[in-house]
């Protein structure tokens, strides 16, 4: 693979113009196309086969009138203080309201709380309903804006108006501030690192092509395949992430090889073929990591993973085709030679080589104490993982200065957080049980349950074979009594099915959450062995050893356990909860444990790869355990510190974002980043390594022997190079000697 990344960089600096030109077209033409065709995601989160939707199917079979392709906005509407919402005054502000919003050609009906009977006890509280005649995502920002503006007045005269339903009014954010601030610290921290504000700005703008392309194209996807909004965040985060990485790493070895005199077209191709491969080696991992989602059998988690995936090859190509045809075009400017006086103040680049390894000799000078202490931290970090809880984030999981989140408080207030729980329960003969027998042996049934504030009454299907019953909890959608109350309605199934010959069914916003929460949990082991697995073959095979992947293995278990127990501790347990900027706390988001394993995984090889393969280098050489790995410090352990600090400045800034779910991606990947990268990977990895000495490096000699030679870090180029310049040396001083 090396020697093929060495021509592909020779072939970018040769054709650097017809490269970089070919790129940015490819953005062009894909923000053209994605602007033309417009994004449609799909928001539903469903899993074929579970209980809830085949529930739900049977349903939409039997109740075809009750599948509505419009969508609904509810005014939830509080009164003044000392008013009700059924005075004559308050009710024509909101009916001229209503009528002035039935203006917009795209709105169907109008009802007030009045026409709904919907108001609370105390008639303080109710809804009114716009209906529109497209879907939820077809409902255009006119007519949005029509909404907003024509609230004011009811607003105005005291009343507490918000909007709840299907239409959303607070989008999701991509690109806010707190993301550029997030790439202002990478690019500072890059800045740093090379002692040049240009060489920094380098990965910056190739991370964005690549990004720019990537999420393009997934926009445009969106128009063929059901992707959701959430896959476009995430594959922000990551690709801007790892792109950004990709590009560090091949530029830093550009500039070594710079150092040791090669030309530029040569030191080029060798940093695209040494640094190109462990790019390509650890790119590849994580993108096999995300695919693997699929695993979990669930179609929207599925295509989290493939959309995120695309854009990590489009990083991956991005920094073995279009990095070298950029550096073939900037060469010398960014040189090691040509450093910021300033910066150069700052990164103390001419201090010497042993003080640039100062953690290095402190680690391996105290192995054993920092080892135990660092499996001690990480342990005690992990310690919430165990009663970690899953849920799918609602509206109450929002913040409080959105309207969503307002108007969910004041359907709380008004009619109980089981307003929000309602379970849809279909009812079904097995036998000939009369229809009125079914009906009322249901209903009865439900209504003897604990924890159920009402039932409605039974309404038969048009074929009369299904009755559709609406039970409403006392307690909330993510409460765990609910989750009971779930399970119990289908142990009682079994039971009635069997004395009655009723079967029941539950389906439901909350049944099918409860669904793909326990699918969710079920597929997390076997997801986590299957990377588990794999990391430790593909680590065998790239260091040739056993001992040196089964520890990177149990460092990444480490890294992992504490990144979910920070999360429970945090999200669900509410501590440290205002600091990060949760509104409230609950469970954790259903799907982020699985994402975290993917995404944790590859990045936890990516730094594995950069730091112990140096060390691998060096002890082939020299034989020297202790050596080896102060030399993997000394050179790789830098770049290392940079990249693990760029993934940390680009995840917390999507972790201040202000949607629940992409905040708690970015807390988990951020603290998941700085628990591998510097309690593992910086701390306990070198330290163990001392442990092991030359043990670590022990290949069985029959193992050795069938397993491919695998020349992740390009070895075998240097060596060529090297030669090839020792031998024009020779020449050159023979030249001289003749002469």
């Amino acid at each position: 693979m090396a020697k093929y990344l060495y021509k592909i960089g020779q072939w970018a600096v040769q054709n650097r113009k017809n490269v970089i030109g070919g790129a940015i077209g490819i953005l062009i033409v894909m923000a053209i196309v994605a602007l033309s065709m417009g994004p449609s995601f799909d928001e539903e989160m469903s899993i074929p086969g579970t209980q809830s939707e085949e529930a739900g199917k049977m349903l939409e079979k039997e109740f075809p009138a009750s599948e509505d392709a419009g969508s609904q906005v509810h005014l939830v509407l509080k009164a003044p203080k000392h008013e009700t919402l059924d005075s004559e005054q308050l009710n024509k502000l909101i009916t001229g309201t209503l009528d002035e919003i039935k203006e917009d050609k795209a709105v169907n009906s109008v009802a007030t709380p009045l026409e709904l009977g919907n108001l609370s006890e105390n008639k303080k509280i109710g809804y009114a309903v716009v209906s529109f005649d497209v879907p939820a995502e077809k409902v255009k920002e006119a007519s949005k804006e029509k909404i907003l503006n024509s609230i004011e007045k009811i607003r105005d005269a005291g009343i507490q108006t918000e909007l709840a339903g299907d239409v959303a009014f607070s989008e999701m954010e991509i690109g806010g501030i707190t993301e550029v601030i997030g790439v202002l610290v990478a690019f500072l921290v890059l800045a740093i690192t090379f002692t040049s504000f240009l060489a920094a700005g380098m990965p910056i703008i190739t991370a964005v092509i690549g990004l720019g392309i990537g999420l393009l194209t997934i926009l445009v996807g969106t128009n063929f395949m059901d992707i959701s909004s959430v896959s476009l965040s995430l594959s922000a985060m990551l690709g801007l992430a790892v792109g950004i990485d990709y590009a560090l790493f091949i530029i830093s070895r550009f500039r070594q090889q710079l150092a040791k005199g090669y030309s530029v077209k040569e030191s080029i191709a060798i940093a695209t073929g040494t640094a190109g491969s462990a790019v390509v080696f650890a790119g590849l991992t994580v993108i096999i990591a995300l695919l693997g989602l699929s695993v979990a059998q669930i179609p929207f988690l599925t295509m989290m993973g493939v959309a995120a995936a695309f854009c990590v090859l489009i990083a991956i190509l991005i920094a073995v085709i279009v990095v070298p045809a950029i550096l073939g075009m900037v060469g010398h400017k960014i040189g090691p030679t040509r450093k910021n006086a300033f910066l150069q103040r700052i990164n103390r680049s001419d201090k010497k080589q042993e003080d640039s390894n100062k953690w290095g000799i402190f680690v391996t000078k105290r192995p054993l104490v920092v080892t135990i202490l660092g499996v001690i931290i990480l342990g005690i970090m992990s310690v919430p993982f165990f009663h970690m809880e899953l849920g799918l984030p609602d509206n109450g999981t929002k913040s409080e200065e959105t309207t969503e989140r307002r108007a969910y408080d004041l359907l709380s207030e008004a009619y109980g957080p089981g307003y929000h729980a309602s379970l849809v329960i279909a009812a079904k003969a097995t036998n000939q049980t009369s229809d009125a027998q079914v009906a009322n042996e249901a209903t009865e049934e439900l209504s003897t349950l604990s924890n159920v504030k009402s039932v409605s009454p039974a309404i038969p299907s048009p074929s009369g074979d299904v009755f559709m019953i609406t039970l409403v909890p006392k307690t909330g959608p993510n409460d765990s009594e609910t989750k009971d109350l779930v399970n119990l309605i289908r142990e009682k199934s079994e039971v009635m099915e069997k004395e009655n010959h009723i079967e029941l069914v539950v389906t439901g916003t909350t049944a099918v959450n409860i669904d793909i929460s326990q699918k969710l949990n079920d597929a997390l082991p076997k997801f986590a062995l299957l990377i588990v697995g794999l990391a430790f073959i593909l680590l065998v095979l790239v260091f040739r050893s056993i001992l040196v992947p089964l520890k990177a293995v149990l460092g990444f278990l480490l890294s992992l356990g504490a990144t979910l127990g920070f999360i429970v501790f945090v999200i669900q347990d509410g501590h440290l909860m205002n600091l990060f900027g949760f509104p409230t706390s609950g469970p954790v988001l259903s799907f982020l444990p699985v994402i975290v394993v993917g995404i944790l995984f590859g990045l936890a090889m990516d730094y594995e790869v950069f730091l112990v393969s140096r060390m691998r280098e060096e002890f082939t050489h020299s034989g020297d355990a202790r050596k080896a790995v102060l030399a993997g410090m000394r050179d790789s352990g830098g770049v290392v510190t940079a990249a693990g600090l760029i993934m940390i400045a680009v995840f917390a800034g999507f972790m201040f974002a202000p949607d629940p779910i992409i905040k708690s991606m970015g807390l988990a990947l951020t603290f998941g980043v700085l628990f591998d990268a510097f309690v593992v990977r910086m701390t306990i990895v070198p330290a163990f390594m001392i442990l092991m000495g030359k043990a670590a490096w022990y290949l069985p000699k029959w193992l050795d022997r069938i397993l491919p030679n695998i020349d992740i870090e390009g070895e075998s180029i240097t060596e060529s190079m090297d030669n090839k310049k020792e031998i024009k040396k020779f020449k050159n001083t023979n030249l001289i000697e003749d002469n």
